[in-house]
Formats: structure tokens, C-alpha cells, sequence
């Protein structure tokens, strides 16, 4: 951008009729690059015209979403609907300069003539003009088709794609305005990005068949109305694609950004592993923001589709969970362990099929828990998640009145060992004079394993379900020491009375 050319505006327009997809977020995230790097102005512009299928939860979604990822627009948001003025008044200009005309035909009607035309050999598909000349008056249910020329090519000058040309004589005479009167997508984009002075559309490519009729639109809207305006310049992301190579889908695919809010990813790093589907600044996968910013380029997107790959993006969050400061996790994985009235906290999202939660809310009641003993071993809690919402089983035994039970881990640790009766009654009898602290625990378990003859990962499985409930979690020694002596010692009395008494 140079002194002369004004600042871009470019729009995110989604529309308000599910969870916030990955690849609607991927569009938003390509869009805030673009203009922050240029400084200039991001426009969030909800197309709610779709009543039957709009929500207002849906709408509060995106919302909500962006502003977690720090997104938030420079303008908007904006309903689509309130630009009815706008849609009227071009819809009359159109029609006026007789670019519209309307049609009577019913979809059975269309169909029925597309076979006929197959039959004689004309395979072309679509909408074959019946109505064009016929003069039909507005009104009685007619739909508004746009006059399509016959010759010629509609060039796409896309930044990512390069330079695509639709033949006009393959598009057909496109509706524009429904039989009620109320505009089509194509039509309303349109007249919105003119209204809004918007520089650039960056979507995704499976809105690029629609492109050339938004471009005849733009300029049939420059004739009629008299006015010059500068076609925006348009960019066409690469597709997500699940593992198999297929288009996520909402039916198929974990995709709804509310989801991994709620599992615990962070806003950060899922910023970060969006920037890198279908664009990359070098060889490093953990990118600041600020390096994002300046070396952004939609010329530099790839065309190829991009694979969405949770395993990469959940190792991605862990890199940024381990490099937070302490007090900082502590912060961030309080709405998992913590949850308070009037702030968010996991719970909200419902897996469309199931009605299951993302998560589950904390096993233990709300009473219970101490942000101080959270505090202590939050700094080994954070070595082991890749997501937020891990934390709440690692740390349950802190805040449960009893050890979790966990029948898998009690089998194979407990029940099914000879030697653990043995070892939870020396653990007993040294835990309760050892001097409780990680180290003089440490050193009291080596002796008990040097005593049953076993390696102290394997002696200490016993004394670890026991006190806390599963065979993997924190370290036991730092377990222990927050814990304490008394509840220790309750604990390994507890699931040594299950077992059969000491001969």
C-alpha cells in the first residue's frame, strides 16, 4: 500500500445458522491479517436473512467467538437485514435499466425442459431463459432473474487463484430477488460491500461459482445507478479438508470453534494453527502473532486444500500452555476447575447429535476446592495437558472426599497384585513418621520397593491408586505432599481394608 491507495476494508459475513465453523474462523483470522498488517479496517457483517434457520445464539456465537480470539471487529457488527433500504433501491434500479426481469417458472417446470433438452440432445443444464422476453409484470410470486449476456468471458482476478474466466454463455440467467420481493445472497452482498466501501473479499473457494455473478452485479449496479465504484479485489482460501481428504463437514467432523473453546484450547494458539492452514511463514510451527501480522501475504496462500489436523493443533496449545508463567495457567484453567457465576466457563456447547457437553463441569463440589492447593501443583499440572479441559482429572483427588475410583487402575494396580497388600502396609506404617515432604516421601518409597524387591515405578502403582485413584496422573511425591499426612494416611487405610485382612 503506498501514501495514495487507501487503507482496505475488508468484511467477514457469516451467516447466523450454526456453531462457528473452523473454516468460517480460518476466513475471519485471513481477513484480520490482511487489514492489520495494512492498517485497515475489519467489518464484521452478519447476513441474517435467512429467518427460517437464523438464531440469536448463533449470532452470539460468532460474536463471542472472535472476541476470544482477539479478533474483535473495527466496525459491526451489522445485520444484513437492516439494509433493506439498500436491497430495495437497487433491486428498483435494476429492474428499472431492465437488467431484471421476472420469471414464472417453478423448479418442476425447469427440470421437466432440462430432461426435454437432454432427450434432443442439449445436455446443458440449468435454467434455459423461457422468461426473458415474455414482458411479465413484477409481482403474483415472480422471482427477478438477472439478464445474463450470451457472449463474452467474466474475468476473476484472484489473488490466490490467479486469473480464473467463466464464459458467460455457461451462466444462466441467475435469480436475484425470491418471489416475495426479498433480495438472494448474491444480490445483497453486493449492495452491501458497495455500501460499505469494501476493498477486498476474502472467503472460501467454494464461494468462487459465485463471484462472476457478483462482478456482472457490480457493474450492472454501476450503470444503473450512475455511479463508478471500484470493484473490490478478491482472494479465495483453500478448503479444509478432514483426514480422508474431504470438506469438513458439520455433520462429520468436530468443527465448531465454541467446541474446542470448551475443551481448553487456547485463543492464542488455535490463532496460531489457523494462520498456518493454507499459509505458512517458514519452517516454524509456534509463530507470535506479531510475526503473523507483518509477513501475511494472500499471495502467499496456498491453493492446495488444507488439512485440518487436530493432533497437530492439540500439540500446538500444549507448547503454549507449558510456556505460560505460572500464575498465568493458574488464571487460564480456572473456568475448568473454578467456574464462577456471571463469568464463562465450559458448559455451553452441546454436540449437535448427542446433547453431550464439550466437558463435563468439575466432579467435586464448589465448595470444596482451594485455590491454594490448586496453586501448588499447578506448575506439574501444566507439564502434563495439551488442553485446558485435561486439568479437572489430574487434580480431582485434591478436592474429592475420597480417592476417584477408577475399576481399570484398582484391577491392575490393587486387586490383581499379591504384593500390594504388603506394600500399601509399609506405606502406612512409613508415611506415618516420615518428615512429609517430596523428597523424605521419595526416599521412604525407595525403601519399600528395595523391600518387596521392585523398581519404585512399579512398587509405588499401588500406594498411587490408593490416594489417588488412577495409575497415571501428577507426580506421587508432589501429590502427596500437598495432600497431606492425615488424609494420606486415610486414603491407604481405606483401600486396604477392600483387600483381604493382614495374615
Amino acid at each position: 500500500m503506498t501514501d495514495t491507495t487507501p487503507a482496505p476494508r475488508a468484511r467477514f459475513a457469516p451467516s447466523p445458522t450454526g456453531y462457528f465453523h473452523v473454516g468460517s474462523a480460518r476466513a475471519a483470522l485471513y481477513n484480520w491479517l490482511f487489514v492489520r498488517r495494512l492498517g485497515g479496517t475489519f467489518i464484521l457483517r452478519i447476513e441474517d436473512t435467512d429467518e427460517a434457520r437464523n438464531r440469536p445464539e448463533w449470532t452470539d456465537g460468532i460474536i463471542s467467538a472472535l472476541d476470544w480470539l482477539g479478533m474483535a471487529p473495527d466496525e459491526g457488527p451489522f445485520f444484513q437485514s437492516a439494509a433493506e433500504g439498500e436491497h430495495a433501491a437497487a433491486i428498483e434500479a435494476l429492474w428499472d435499466s431492465g437488467t431484471l426481469y421476472a420469471c414464472g417458472c417453478t423448479r418442476e417446470e425447469i427440470d421437466e425442459r432440462t430432461k426435454q433438452r437432454a432427450a434432443a440432445g442439449d445436455p446443458t443444464p440449468g435454467y434455459d431463459g423461457h422468461c426473458r422476453d415474455l414482458g411479465l409484470p413484477r409481482g403474483e410470486g415472480r422471482a427477478l432473474r438477472f439478464r445474463t449476456p450470451d457472449e463474452g468471458v467474466v474475468p476473476v482476478h484472484d489473488l490466490v487463484r490467479g486469473d480464473v474466466e467463466f464464459p458467460q454463455r455457461a451462466l444462466e440467467d441467475f435469480i436475484c430477488v425470491k418471489g416475495n420481493g426479498k433480495p438472494l445472497f448474491v444480490l445483497a452482498n453486493a449492495v452491501d460491500d458497495r455500501t460499505m466501501a469494501i476493498t477486498h473479499v476474502i472467503r472460501g473457494e467454494d464461494q468462487l461459482p459465485t463471484t462472476p455473478r457478483q462482478i456482472m452485479l457490480w457493474g450492472a449496479l454501476n450503470a444503473a445507478e450512475g455511479r463508478d465504484l471500484a470493484l473490490p479485489a478478491y482472494a479465495h482460501l483453500p478448503l479444509l479438508v478432514n483426514d480422508r481428504g474431504k470438506k469438513l463437514s458439520k455433520r462429520r467432523d468436530p468443527v465448531a470453534v465454541e467446541m474446542y473453546r470448551e475443551q481448553g484450547y487456547l485463543p492464542a494458539a488455535f490463532r496460531n494453527y489457523l494462520a498456518l492452514l493454507g499459509w505458512s511463514p517458514g519452517d516454524e510451527e509456534i509463530v507470535p502473532i506479531d510475526t503473523i501480522i507483518q509477513t501475511f501475504r494472500l499471495e502467499d496462500v496456498q491453493r492446495s486444500p488444507a488439512f485440518f489436523d487436530i493432533k497437530k493443533l492439540s500439540h500446538i496449545n500444549g507448547v503454549y500452555i507449558r510456556a505460560l508463567p505460572v500464575e498465568e495457567f493458574v488464571a487460564a484453567a480456572r473456568p475448568w476447575v473454578d467456574p464462577q457465576p456471571g463469568e464463562w466457563a465450559p458448559g455451553g456447547w452441546r454436540d449437535p447429535d448427542t446433547g453431550a457437553p464439550a466437558v463435563e463441569p468439575p466432579p467435586w463440589p464448589a465448595e470444596r476446592f482451594d485455590a491454594g492447593t490448586f496453586a501448588a501443583v499447578a506448575a506439574v499440572a501444566q507439564e502434563r495437558v495439551s488442553v485446558l479441559g485435561e486439568v479437572p482429572e489430574l487434580v480431582d483427588f485434591l478436592f474429592l472426599e475420597d480417592a476417584p475410583t477408577d475399576a481399570d487402575s484398582w484391577q491392575k494396580a490393587i486387586a490383581g497384585d499379591e504384593v500390594a497388600p504388603r506394600i500399601l502396609d509399609d506405606a502406612l506404617a512409613a508415611y506415618r513418621t516420615c518428615p512429609w515432604d517430596q523428597d523424605s516421601l521419595h526416599e521412604a518409597t525407595l525403601a519399600i520397593a528395595e523391600a518387596v524387591g521392585r523398581k519404585l515405578g512399579k512398587a509405588q502403582a499401588p500406594i498411587r491408586v490408593a490416594v489417588m485413584g488412577r495409575t497415571r496422573g501428577l507426580p506421587l511425591f508432589d501429590s502427596l505432599a500437598v495432600l497431606g499426612r492425615e488424609e494420606t494416611l486415610r486414603r491407604l487405610a481405606a483401600a486396604r481394608s477392600r483387600l483381604a485382612p493382614p495374615d
